[in-house]
């Protein structure tokens, strides 16, 4: 019961808002002719359409060619510009691969180096120990 109740009350406020807004649009309805909601635009969209249809006029043959080179002008330029720029991220990449190659050269000659810099401290340390025990055997005893 409540809950019919309700729903009586909500079937009413919308039926009563339907009547406000059909009140409200019936005359724009009543004038609208053309299916597309922007009637406003219908003058320009129909001098569009007649003369992008009317093939037989040599000034829109001139305008439809000019038109149709101007877009193929572009699009061979994108497709250049995509082409170079392919290119370019070619260069990149071997650039980047010769880059970390070295630098894999690098690490292993640095490592080397360190190697044979310990040796040499050790040799050294080595040869060192060595004449100073030859010294203290023959001039001190």
């Amino acid at each position: 019961s409540r809950c019919s109740c309700r729903f009586a009350e909500f079937g009413k406020q919308w039926y009563q808002r339907r009547v406000r807004v059909l009140e409200s649009y019936a005359s724009k309805i009543a004038q609208a002719h053309r299916p597309y909601m922007f009637i406003e635009f219908e003058t320009r969209i129909g001098k569009l359409m007649r003369m992008y249809t009317d093939s037989r006029s040599p000034k829109q043959l001139n305008k439809i060619n000019t038109e149709l080179a101007d877009v193929q002008r572009i699009m061979v330029q994108n497709i250049e510009d995509v082409i170079q720029r392919g290119e370019q991220l070619s260069v990149l990449d071997s650039k980047a691969n010769n880059l970390s190659m070295m630098s894999q050269q690098y690490k292993k000659e640095s490592h080397q180096l360190n190697i044979n810099a310990q040796q040499w401290k050790y040799i050294a340390c080595g040869v060192g120990f060595i004449l100073l025990f030859l010294f203290l055997r023959y001039w001190v005893f």
